[in-house]
């Protein structure tokens, strides 16, 4: 298997997470790509594009999280495939979240992503889907209602108009820029099957099997992740430091537990992503129990406010007491004293 190197590629992130930005960042230096660029959200991200269109430092590859304001990863992925000043339709597009669920995953798809990466992630994961795109990159499709990757990674047609048989007259087959410029008579769905530039890039070949990371680099970005586990630390408590003044807040000033709550739950976001990642699986749970209490809808009154101060409580003693991977039994404890103490908040006069 050969080993590849990334010395050719340039890659996009778009992070609004400072502190997770630059460990993406970190983590694709350790890999040795020529150039990491980076947003902070969509907007900052298309304005990129645009200024490096034609460049040598000229993105191959987008990595972006999905929920980002003003500008998210949806809306930045709708224009790289759509928009008629986008520099590269057809650029590989990753998105990145910890809200990876069925509704995210096909709001995605049907934009066009190339690959989904849940948080929390590891080392391992992000090489994987980099190796992906430059393996096994899907042919394009174009129709009235879709421009994308193929979404059919089985032989099984998906709900909508996009399954078309290659052979039949309506259906034009791409191969090169050339034929794009010089396609005629296109008219139904258009499929493109372009050279993998990328894996020639990275120093492989149209007929060479997959290639692989070499264990160095693997090795240096794990150690890269393992360094900043204690300033996740620091950063994490200092977040919910924030968030417990927003809960005292709330409690005070009723009319303001509304904005509070939103606060929160884009806090609660960010760590539900993020503690797995650095060794802290049980703060991406009580992470994901603090934002179904905060998010649009939920209850705003003081026995919500209660609730949701007794999950910040809670994640604090995990950091406190360095409680890493589940748990185990003082885990147990844990999410066992929460939900009583939930219990007792829903039941006082």
């Amino acid at each position: 298997m050969a080993e590849y190197t990334f010395r050719s590629l340039n890659v996009l992130v778009v992070e609004d997470e400072k502190f997770l930005r630059k460990v993406l960042q970190d983590t694709l230096d350790a890999f040795k790509f020529r150039t990491v660029l980076k947003a902070e959200d969509g907007g900052e991200a298309i304005k990129i594009l645009k200024e490096h269109r034609g460049a040598a430092t000229f993105p191959d590859l987008i990595i972006s999280d999905l929920m980002m304001s003003p500008v998210d990863g949806a809306l930045l992925l709708q224009w790289v495939r759509s928009s008629n000043d986008s520099p590269n339709r057809f650029m590989p597009f990753i998105m990145l979240s910890g809200v990876a669920d069925q509704d995210n995953v096909a709001k995605a798809r049907d934009l066009g992503v190339t690959d989904f990466l849940a948080k929390p992630f590891t080392i391992e994961h992000v090489g994987k889907k980099i190796l992906s795109v430059i393996d096994m990159p899907r042919q394009f499709i174009t129709t009235k209602s879709y421009f994308g990757p193929d979404r059919r990674r089985r032989k099984v047609a998906p709900p909508g108009n996009d399954m078309r048989d290659p052979d039949r007259a309506d259906v034009t087959i791409v191969t090169s820029e050339k034929e794009i410029e010089n396609a005629a008579n296109a008219t139904g769905a258009w499929i493109f099957r372009l050279p993998n530039t990328l894996k020639v890039k990275v120093g492989g070949t149209s007929k060479s099997g997959p290639g692989a990371i070499p264990q160095q680099l693997l090795d240096q970005a794990s150690d890269v992740l393992e360094r900043t586990a204690s300033d996740f630390t620091d950063w994490a408590i200092d977040d919910l430091t924030k968030v417990s003044k927003l809960c005292d807040e709330a409690m005070k000033e009723p009319d303001s537990r509304g904005e509070c709550f939103e606060s929160i739950n884009k806090v609660a976001h960010e760590l539900r992503g993020q503690g797995g990642t650095f060794g802290y699986p049980m703060v991406s749970v009580l992470s994901k129990m603090l934002h179904e209490n905060t998010h649009a809808g939920c209850g705003l009154g003081d026995k919500d406010v209660a609730v949701v101060k007794a999950h910040i409580d809670a994640m604090r003693v995990v950091f406190t007491n360095k409680i890493s991977n589940d748990g185990g039994e003082i885990g147990k404890q844990l999410l066992e004293g929460l939900a009583a103490v939930v219990i007792k908040i829903h039941a006082a006069d």
